[in-house]
């Protein structure tokens, strides 16, 4: 019986209730920096390489659900069960903005450019945030027929993404027209939808599948069966060819991008509450 490669987590303590969400900045002339979210309510900043605590982010209060950095990691954003989108300044942890909705946010995603957030939530609306003009009403989008589980941005910020909690499918809206463009389809509700740092691929995470999307043309390029049910998939960015997933069964798996083949394995019980994971921006 073959024996797989077991990898050492680095455990970073501090919050008090299950972590929901993590994302890893770009590489800033700092270094690179993680954000996680978690239902304690306050988001927490580390140092990418290291773990180590860096500050946290005070002002909610509810669960906070998704969390993001701006690429130069000097903003946050964070989308709440409180009813707002916050935008907090990364430096000193002040709150720049508080973005008030009628229901529970469950994602949020700046553009590539820093000037726009997008926000999504149990309301079944995408809402588009003009960072420059905070205090202006956003642009809104419907987004039926379930509530938003995820969101992200494509082709140079002039395409979004959605998944919903209610029915399977990623959701492809032109940011120009508000309409939508194109359906991935999946048997399965997403759990988590995430663009690849070339801009090549879409990877989706629905029930027991990895799929890799080709994010121009949107054909599905590789579906994957998991060994169990997905909460989280990432394609690593610099050679893409291995990614990561984690689900239920509390293990963190690496694969072989091209066939499928699991070649290492992380227990996960250290980090027991965690459903979302993603590999660093490490280029």
């Amino acid at each position: 019986m073959d024996k797989k490669k077991v990898a050492v987590p680095l455990v970073c303590h501090g919050h008090s209730r299950p972590v929901v969400d993590l994302f890893y900045s770009p590489i800033t002339p700092d270094g690179f920096f993680l954000i996680s979210a978690s239902k304690d309510s306050t988001p927490m900043l580390r140092n990418g390489e290291t773990g180590d605590w860096i500050g946290t982010f005070e002002g909610h209060k509810g669960a906070v659900w998704s969390c993001c950095l701006d690429t130069n990691a000097l903003r946050a954003a964070s989308a709440s069960a409180d009813f707002t989108a916050k935008l907090w300044d990364a430096l000193t942890g002040d709150v720049l903005h508080s973005f008030d909705h009628k229901h529970i946010v469950r994602a949020c995603s700046f553009s590539e450019d820093t000037h726009f957030l997008l926000t999504g939530g149990f309301e079944k609306i995408l809402r588009i945030f003009d960072l420059n003009r905070p205090d202006a009403p956003p642009r809104e989008v419907e987004h039926s027929p379930g509530s938003v589980r995820t969101v992200a941005w494509l082709h140079s910020d002039q395409t979004i993404l959605s998944s919903c909690s209610d029915s399977g499918g990623v959701r492809l809206w032109d940011v120009r027209s508000g309409k939508m463009v194109h359906t991935l389809e999946t048997k399965s509700s997403v759990t988590s939808a995430e663009v690849s740092k070339d801009g090549r691929y879409i990877t989706t995470a629905d029930g027991s599948s990895v799929k890799f999307w080709d994010a121009n043309h949107f054909g599905l390029v590789k579906s994957y069966d998991m060994p169990c049910n997905v909460e989280s998939a990432s394609l690593e960015p610099k050679l893409g060819d291995k990614f990561i997933a984690g689900g239920e069964d509390m293990w963190i798996r690496l694969f072989d991008f091209n066939t499928g083949e699991e070649i290492g394995i992380a227990s996960w019980l250290l980090l027991l509450s965690h459903s979302y994971i993603h590999f660093a921006n490490d280029e």
